[in-house]
């Protein structure tokens, strides 16, 4: 709340007019002010959003006939971070580290499958077809079913670990190992807390989401089909996976020297080419 009503403060001050007169021309200079204080556009509509509100309570509580000056253009546009992957000698040096087949099969899903740590956490005995090597993915992010495919080294790292998990009534494939709650489902916070132990090991930085990024990555740069690697990632919008494409270096630099060689060629007989 004090925050609140300083973000206020500090616009009323500002404005130095009658907030009933304050108008969307003033909120544009007030978020050029801030801008010039080098404030983030995150922290920028912070402050617009309490000015809204401030707005609203006055227009919805106190029954002032005032209009809102904030419109929905004011609000800054955020960046969104691009999807981080790891080299491929940091996968090596990772998987180096993993010692336990339990995490060693947890995290060759995610990288091999790409699943998330929700759906690995949840991942149950009855949706593998290891004949067909397949994963049938239930009720994932969006309430959305799929189908993924398990690689040789996946199948076997997963194999692996079964062979050696303690019997339990519980269906859920991957099984806490220490604690309290020995047999019972491992969480998401403990597979997360698998994989920080694990990265601090290895020296590099990696969540488990770095490598769902990276198993999309690779594929890219394989030359799949951007729509296979929406499918198997569960995206509802190929906008998500295109994402991956700003930064998969590797196939870009490929597709590049590919296309200007026959460029090169088609013009090699122009006589107005220099």
């Amino acid at each position: 709340m004090k925050n609140y009503l300083n973000l206020i403060k500090h616009f009323v001050v500002w404005v130095d007019v009658p907030v009933e007169e304050a108008t969307h021309t003033a909120v544009s200079r007030y978020i050029e002010y801030l801008m010039r204080k080098r404030l983030a556009p995150k922290t920028v509509n912070c402050h617009l959003n309490g000015i809204r509100q401030f707005y609203h309570y006055l227009r919805e509580e106190e029954g002032v006939a005032i209009a809102n000056p904030i419109r929905k253009n004011h609000t800054q546009k955020i960046s969104r971070p691009l999807p981080r992957h790891l080299r491929d000698e940091q996968v090596e040096v990772f998987f180096h580290a993993v010692k336990s087949q339990r995490d060693h099969a947890m995290f060759m899903l995610m990288l091999r499958c790409g699943l998330r740590v929700e759906e690995v956490a949840n991942l149950t005995l009855g949706v593998i077809d290891v004949k067909r090597r397949t994963i049938l993915i239930e009720d994932g992010k969006g309430a959305k079913d799929r189908i993924v495919y398990m690689s040789n080294d996946a199948l076997q790292s997963l194999a692996a670990y079964l062979s050696v998990r303690p019997a339990s009534r519980t269906r859920k494939v991957f099984l806490a190992e220490k604690g309290t709650c020995m047999g019972q489902p491992i969480s998401i916070r403990g597979i997360q807390r698998r994989m920080e132990y694990y990265a601090k090991k290895a020296k590099i930085r990696a969540s488990c989401h770095h490598l769902r990024h990276t198993m999309a990555t690779q594929m890219l740069n394989a030359d799949a089909d951007l729509a296979t690697i929406q499918d198997l990632l569960g995206h509802s919008n190929v906008k998500t996976t295109q994402r991956y494409c700003r930064v998969s270096n590797v196939k870009v630099q490929r597709d590049y020297f590919k296309a200007m060689e026959v460029i090169m060629l088609r013009t090699a007989g122009n006589p107005d080419n220099p």
